[in-house]
This record gives C-alpha cells, structure tokens and sequence, in this order.
C-alpha cells in the first residue's frame, strides 16, 4: 500500500517536470509578451482498502473423529494375524476388487494411517509400514491384531 503511494507521487512529479520541460512560449509578433499557462493537477488520493496483516486469525477447528473399531484406531500399531501364514493382501484402496500393491507377512507390524471403510463386507485401513514407507496399503480388519509396542515385554 505505501508502495503504490510512493509510485504515484513519483510518476506525479515526473509529469509536472515533464510538463514544465515541454512548455515552451507561444510564437508571438515580436514586442507581444507572451503568457505561460500551466495547470496543476491535484494528485489523486489513495483508497483504503483495509488493514492487511501478514498472519492469519486462527480459527476454531473441530478435532478430527477418531472411530476405534475392534481397539484398531488411527495412530494404533498392529500385527497381521491369522492367516495361517498366507500373510495379508494390501491394496491400493479399501476393497477386495482393488489392485493388490504387497503381501503382508504374518506377524508384520503397522502403523495405522487411516481408516476405517467399509467395503465388500470388510472393515479397512490403511495401514504403513514403520520401517519402509512404500509398504503402505488398505487391509481388512480381519486380519489385524493390536499390539502395544509400549508394553512390551524386556528380555
């Protein structure tokens, strides 16, 4: 705002030296004296267009619901179990039509990352590996044990 302020007031003055460069005396019989006729323009006034501010106002925020399901909740770790050892197909979305992405292992832990959704009779969520974030994908809860890594027993 005070930048455009200055810009203006520079261009004005520039246009008032430009002016008074230009004028030159009108041709006149010689022993006529001639008139210089400048005219002053006043230079417009600037519009307030409200206070701006470099940081935003916070906003109330509702906090995001958190669905816990057979004790599997986002931020919970579990453990694909039972399978037999067949392990546990993890897709690119919630749904047994979805293209399968990896095969769990049994015993594998996650990270729940979202979830869940209902598809095709199951319960899902998406699930990421702690140690490789590209093993990441929709699993059905079936299959899913939570564990808590903060209890776990020390040798």
């Amino acid at each position: 705002m005070i930048f455009l302020s200055v810009l203006i007031s520079i261009l004005m003055v520039t246009a008032i030296i430009a002016a008074i460069l230009l004028l030159r005396p009108a041709q006149v019989e010689s022993g006529q004296k001639a008139t210089a006729v400048l005219t002053i323009v006043a230079a417009p006034t600037t519009t307030s267009v409200g206070q701006m501010s470099l940081f935003s106002t916070p906003t109330a925020t509702q906090p995001a619901l958190s669905i816990t399901i057979d004790g599997i909740t986002v931020g919970k770790f579990v453990q694909i179990s039972g399978t037999g050892g067949d392990g546990l197909r993890l897709r690119r979305d919630a749904g047994t039509n979805a293209d399968v992405l990896f095969l769990g292992y049994e015993s594998e832990v996650f990270k729940v990352e979202d979830g869940p959704k209902e598809a095709d009779g199951f319960v899902w969520w998406y699930l990421t590996a702690p140690y490789d974030d590209k093993r990441s994908g929709w699993a059905a809860s079936r299959f899913l044990r939570v564990i808590d890594l903060n209890n776990e027993s020390q040798p």
